[in-house]
C-alpha cells in the first residue's frame, strides 16, 4: 500500500485545492452544500479568498491529491478555542485505506497547534458510518441538532448533529 501524507495547503496551492474540491462536488453532490457548476465558475480570487478563511488539508500519495478536509472557526455561540472539521472527502477508490482517518487526525493536531480546545464535527444523525467513523477518534455527541444542510433527495427532515472532540492532555 503506498503511503499517505497529510498537509497543509497554502494559499498558493489554490488550485489544488480547488481541483480536489470540484472534484467532490462531483462525485458526492449530496454530501456538500455547495454546487459544482456554481463553484467551478468562480475566479481565481474567489479560491483565493477561500484557502485564507480556514486551513485547507489535503491528503496525497504519490503526489496525487487522493483526500480533502478543512478545518474552520466553530458555528454558533462556541467559545473562541473551538474550531469545526468540514468538507471531509476522500477519492472513491482511496476509501477504507485510512486516508480519512490521517486528514481527522492531522486537523486535530494543527487545530491544537493553533490553540484550540475543542473541534466540532456535523454529520447526518442518521449516518451510522459517519458518527462510528467520529467516534473512533474520540468526537462525542453533544445537544446540538440542525436541519441537514444538503439535500438527500428524500424529502426527509433529517438532522444533523454536532459532535465534539476535546482537545489537549485534558480530554476529560
Amino acid at each position: 500500500m503506498s503511503e499517505i501524507t497529510v498537509r497543509a495547503l497554502t494559499e498558493d496551492e489554490w488550485e489544488t485545492y480547488r481541483t480536489l474540491r470540484l472534484e467532490a462536488l462531483q462525485e458526492s453532490p449530496d454530501a456538500f452544500v455547495a454546487d459544482h457548476d456554481t463553484e467551478a465558475a468562480e475566479p481565481e480570487e474567489f479560491w483565493r479568498a477561500r484557502m485564507g478563511r480556514s486551513d485547507r488539508l489535503v491528503a496525497e500519495s504519490g503526489g496525487e491529491g487522493v483526500g480533502v478536509v478543512s478545518i474552520g472557526a466553530a458555528e454558533g455561540n462556541r467559545p473562541e478555542t473551538a474550531g469545526q472539521l468540514f468538507g471531509l472527502w476522500v477519492r472513491p477508490d482511496w476509501r477504507g485505506r485510512s486516508v480519512a482517518a490521517s486528514l481527522v487526525r492531522e486537523s486535530a493536531r494543527i487545530a491544537e497547534g493553533k490553540g484550540l480546545t475543542q473541534l466540532f464535527y456535523w454529520v447526518g444523525s442518521d449516518n451510522g458510518r459517519a458518527v462510528a467513523f467520529a467516534s473512533s477518534f474520540g468526537f462525542r455527541p453533544t445537544d446540538d441538532r440542525r436541519p441537514m444542510r444538503v439535500n438527500n433527495g428524500n424529502g426527509d427532515d433529517e438532522q444533523e448533529i454536532a459532535l465534539v472532540l476535546a482537545l489537549g492532555e485534558d480530554r476529560g
